[in-house]
């Protein structure tokens, strides 16, 4: 018996796990994962976009407009943040990070800082923002690639019925 040919890719799994992990998000508008991994292929970290520990998302705003204070914007930790800081400071240096949308310019400062050298993404539909050019002049100045994925298949099911394993 031959082995399956029909399996996903290294990156298709990671932008799965990532994908995965911004199902945990609570945003009622946009959901983000993150997941960071190293050269031999091993998870470091995920994250997804939510307020930081302590902070009830029952309490703070989810909304998208208002006075800024009054939004989600000031308070929300975004999902490449969270994937660096929940790698309890383990080294993240020339690991890649696989995230659905481009990281905005304060999510890109973090990824250089921390030595990522590789991000792929799925989304750059805020491409035109100030944030994101900001990312990518960074990025390119510090030589950090990015990647648009292009997964070879447009879904991937996970079927949770034990019958199926």
């Amino acid at each position: 018996m031959a082995k399956r040919t029909d399996y996903i890719s290294w990156d298709e799994y990671f932008m799965g796990i990532a994908l995965l992990s911004a199902k945990r998000s609570k945003d009622p508008n946009t959901q983000v994962g993150a997941c960071i991994v190293n050269s031999n292929n091993k998870i470091m970290s995920v994250g997804y976009n939510g307020f930081p520990a302590g902070c009830s998302d029952d309490e703070f705003p989810w909304d998208r407009t208002g006075e800024t204070y009054d939004t989600k914007y000031p308070y929300v930790c975004h999902a490449e943040l969270n994937a660096i800081l929940n790698s309890a400071g383990g080294d993240l240096k020339g690991c890649k990070i696989y995230v659905a949308l481009f990281p905005c310019n304060e999510c890109a400062k973090a990824i250089i800082q921390c030595g990522i050298k590789e991000v792929f993404y799925l989304s750059d539909k805020y491409a035109d923002s100030p944030s994101t050019r900001a990312s990518k002049r960074m990025f390119d100045a510090a030589g950090v690639k990015y990647t648009n994925l292009k997964p070879s298949e447009n879904n991937i099911v996970i079927d949770f019925d034990a019958e199926k394993v």
